[in-house]
This record gives structure tokens, C-alpha cells and sequence, in this order.
């Protein structure tokens, strides 16, 4: 059982601690990239993963190949072409001090490469999920159209499609780009939705009234009456108290019902980037466990999520052992 993950693997370069951005001339570097970090999360869990991508060629992009393939991800799918690596700048949060990012990711090989220059046919020969997000779609028409051709060619083949939302404004108003449609392309091929009822918003184009889990209810079900193939919706509620301290629940919904987590408070954040890969992981690794139990789903992704939280970097790196000894609730050391 391998899952696919077609999206661009970058760097990200961060100031140490939480100094800002060049405040001294030191940038740590670490790779990163929304689908990476899923294939990265779940190939830790267990999960064969294979990341279908393109990068430089040149020791930044085989530095990225060599950081997936360390992790167990499958980097046969990996192409290496002349240009350039997508980067990303992140100054950390502190306090009151809310994170931001800076991207620096225009014209990388990854966002270049035509769209009729991906063979769907080899790249998910014996793939039995794809896992696709808004950013790839985002980059520009040719990371679109590629999108939407991987999400159609799996959908002959029978594959099932996850999708994370993910909306990054600044990269779909940096082109000519219609997000509404593209994103409805692409969603009309998932079974899974990784989105909340902003998202759902977003496509349909309604608001939806109420609050907290009515209103998140309503919204879902709107999705799975517009989208004939969405099964399940999985979705986070996050309270920010400040850079340090947030508190947050898990939510999946299917079209029998939804189950939803209690609220957990996460204090002492080492890093905050990738949580929600994290949890799109934790997700997935729930469904394929227990053959679609929401609660379970809903369960390791909260668990996953929160142990992000706690480690330096843009991906989860925790095993099944880790998830338990998350569960079992003890703090303390472990001897």
C-alpha cells in the first residue's frame, strides 16, 4: 500500500531562536513542503510514501532528495532538472509577536515544469492513495493544470484522492488565478477533505451561520451534497492565547455523522509550522488503522498534531510508539 504526494519540496530558512529575520547574519536551514511533510509524517508512522516532485539539480536539491530519502520517503518519482529551489523565509513567533512568512518560490523548477511533462501513467503506477493540496494548484497555471491532470488520471485509475485545502492567499494573488474554480476541480475527485467551514465557504461561495460545531456541521454537509465522491472532512479548532500557548480540538466529519475531540491545551511550542501536515497524517494513518473510523482518525490526528508542536522543523517525525505514549498521557520521563 504506497501513497502518492505530488507538490514542490523546498527550504526554509529561519533566523536561530527567535530572533527576526537577518536581525544577525545566521539562517538555519531545513526542507519542508506541505505534501513532503505528510509523505514524511506517515513514512514515520509505517506507511510506504512516495513524493512526486521536481527540485535543482544541484546540492540543494540533493540535499532535499537526501533529507526524504533519510526519513523513508520514496524519491524514485523525484525528478532533478536545471533552475532553481523553491525557498521559504520563516521569523518565528515569540509572545504576542505572530509568525510570518516570506516566500521566495517564483519561477523554481518545480513551478516552471509544463504540465504535460508529468507521465501519470509511470508516476502512480501501483499507488493506492494520492494526497494533493491547494498549495501545488496555487503556484501558478502550470502547477494547476498539472494538478488537476494527476487528480483526473488517478480517478481513472480508482485511486482515491485526499485533499488539503490549504489557501495561501499570497501565492494565488500573485497570478491571474481563480481559485473558486480550480480547487472545485480538484475537490470533485477527493474522497477526503482536509478544510473547515471557511474552506467550504471559500468554494461555495455562501457563508455559513451558527457557531462552533453547528456551524461546521452545516458547512459539511453542504460539501458532501456538492461533492458526490467526498466521504470524509477532517478539520482543526485552534484558540491562539499567544505564540507560546494554543489550544486546540479535532473534528472529522462523514456523511453518517462527526466526531469531535475535547480541547487540548498545547503549551511550550517549540514550532508551529507543519502542524497541519501533521495532523493530515495522523488522519490518514487513523482511517487506514481502523478502516475509516472517524473517532480514530479524529484521535491520531489530535495526537500527532500536538506532538508537532514539540519538535524543531517543518515535518512530524514520530513513530506508532510515540502516538501510544501520547495516549497513555504520561509526561514524565521515559525510562
Amino acid at each position: 500500500m504506497t501513497i502518492a504526494f505530488f507538490g514542490e519540496v523546498m527550504l526554509r530558512l529561519s533566523p536561530p531562536g527567535r530572533e527576526l529575520l537577518l536581525q544577525t547574519p545566521k539562517l538555519e536551514v531545513i526542507v519542508g513542503g506541505a505534501e513532503a511533510n505528510v509523505a514524511t509524517g506517515l513514512a514515520c508512522l509505517g506507511h510506504a510514501t512516495r513524493m512526486i516532485s521536481a527540485v535543482a539539480d544541484n546540492p540543494l536539491g540533493g540535499a532535499v532528495i537526501g533529507e526524504l530519502r533519510r526519513r523513508g520517503v520514496d524519491t524514485s518519482r523525484v525528478a532533478s532538472e536545471e533552475g532553481r529551489l523553491g525557498l521559504y523565509f520563516l521569523t518565528p513567533g515569540a509572545g504576542l509577536r505572530a509568525s510570518e512568512v516570506v516566500y521566495d518560490r517564483a519561477h523554481s523548477v518545480f513551478a516552471t515544469r509544463p504540465a504535460d511533462s508529468w507521465d501519470w501513467e509511470v508516476l502512480l503506477e501501483g499507488a493506492t492513495r494520492l494526497h494533493l493540496s491547494g498549495i501545488t494548484p496555487a503556484l501558478g497555471h502550470n502547477t494547476a493544470e498539472a494538478a488537476i491532470a494527476a487528480a483526473e488520471a488517478a480517478s481513472v485509475k480508482g485511486i482515491p484522492i485526499s485533499f488539503d485545502g490549504n489557501y495561501r492567499a499570497k501565492l494565488w494573488e500573485a497570478w491571474d488565478s481563480d481559485p473558486r474554480a480550480v480547487l472545485t476541480r480538484l475537490i470533485g475527485h477527493a474522497d477526503v477533505l482536509f478544510g473547515n467551514h471557511r474552506d467550504v465557504s471559500l468554494l461555495l461561495g455562501k457563508p455559513f451561520s451558527g457557531d462552533g460545531s453547528d456551524r461546521r456541521r452545516e458547512a459539511a454537509e453542504a460539501a458532501f451534497a456538492h461533492f458526490p465522491k467526498l466521504q470524509t472532512i477532517a478539520s482543526t479548532a485552534r484558540h491562539v492565547d499567544d505564540a507560546d500557548s494554543h489550544r486546540v480540538s479535532a473534528r472529522v466529519d462523514t456523511r453518517g455523522g462527526a466526531h469531535q475531540t475535547d480541547e487540548i491545551l498545547i503549551a511550550g511550542i517549540v514550532d508551529r509550522i507543519g502542524a497541519g501536515d501533521a495532523f493530515a497524517a495522523g488522519v490518514l494513518h487513523g482511517l487506514i488503522e481502523s478502516d475509516g473510523d472517524a473517532r480514530a482518525a479524529a484521535k491520531s490526528g489530535l495526537a500527532l498534531t500536538a506532538l508537532k508542536h514539540s519538535l524543531p522543523g517543518d515535518a512530524s517525525l514520530f513513530t506508532r510508539a510515540d502516538l501510544a505514549a501520547f495516549e497513555g498521557g504520561g509526561l514524565d520521563v521515559r525510562r
